[in-house]
């Protein structure tokens, strides 16, 4: 029965998303049931292509993302796929008819992190479209519901948005892309070099776009406001704790948020949802 296997498909995507990513589970818990699904199913999607080119190291990831790519536009057209994530997927994109320019885009920038190369500005903005902003203009398509001059109006916010979140992962994760995966995104630093004047660049460009991000979230439609508040202020609780920590060390650790700590952030930002103070 079909239907079954649509349910199946889409609780795939949902464990997917949660062990993978806790902190984005929880803002995906506070979106309205109806469409909570259909950002599993993005999600989903987003992580099995990042799978392939971040960890696959002992096979051809070339090919693999290559198969992934060329299954992922077979399911879309075919409307189903064996593979329960890109079924989930292909009934989301299908559903509230996300563009296909999108998943270009992202797909393209997955292409590039099969490279080990320093990225100049051009291809930094170009990575930047395709790996984060894209993924908030597909999620922004499911929130708004077929009201495309919603989506238009968000647009903008949304992009902001998915580029801090990037830039932020970016200065998290910087040592392992640097020093394991052969990357540096951030155009003109280096990184062996890294100090606080050129940190303290890449934190102005991250404050540009949380500002202007977070102006078009009070706009957001009802089922998911509070979901995307509660990531923007896991995210900006993470961007302060980068903030405060020396750019050496950076280069040794991981920063994270405990999870007494994200506990706290969920209960003060039900209060400050609640009162309408956001």
């Amino acid at each position: 029965m079909k239907d079954l296997y649509d349910i199946i498909s889409y609780r795939a995507s949902k464990i997917i998303t949660r062990a993978y990513s806790t902190s984005f589970s929880l803002g995906i818990m506070f979106i309205k049931k109806e469409v909570r699904k259909d950002i599993y199913a993005i999600y989903g999607f987003v992580r099995l292509a990042d799978e392939i080119v971040d960890t696959f190291h002992a096979f051809n990831k070339s090919q693999l993302l290559e198969r992934f790519k060329n299954d992922t536009y077979a399911a879309i057209e075919e409307k189903i796929s064996l593979n329960p994530v890109l079924h989930s997927f292909q009934k989301t994109v299908n559903t509230y008819n996300i563009d296909r320019e999108l998943i270009d885009q992202f797909l393209h920038s997955m292409e590039m992190d099969l490279l080990k190369q320093t990225y100049n500005p051009e291809k930094y903005k170009e990575y930047i479209l395709g790996s984060a902003e894209v993924v908030g203009l597909m999620c922004l398509k499911v929130f708004a519901k077929g009201n495309n001059e919603l989506y238009e109006s968000l647009k903008p916010h949304a992009m902001s948005l998915g580029s801090a979140y990037q830039k932020i992962n970016f200065l998290r994760d910087l040592k392992e892309d640097y020093q394991t995966l052969g990357r540096t995104y951030f155009p003109g630093v280096d990184i062996e070099n890294f100090n606080e004047s050129t940190k303290i660049q890449l934190i102005k460009d991250i404050q540009n776009d949380f500002s202007h991000g977070y102006r078009g979230i009070r706009k957001l439609p009802r089922n998911a406001r509070f979901g995307v508040y509660l990531s923007f202020k896991y995210y900006y609780s993470l961007f302060n704790k980068i903030k405060r920590i020396p750019p050496k060390e950076m280069l040794t650790q991981r920063v994270r948020i405990s999870d007494e700590r994200k506990l706290y952030m969920l209960f003060r930002s039900a209060v400050i949802y609640k009162l309408n103070i956001f």
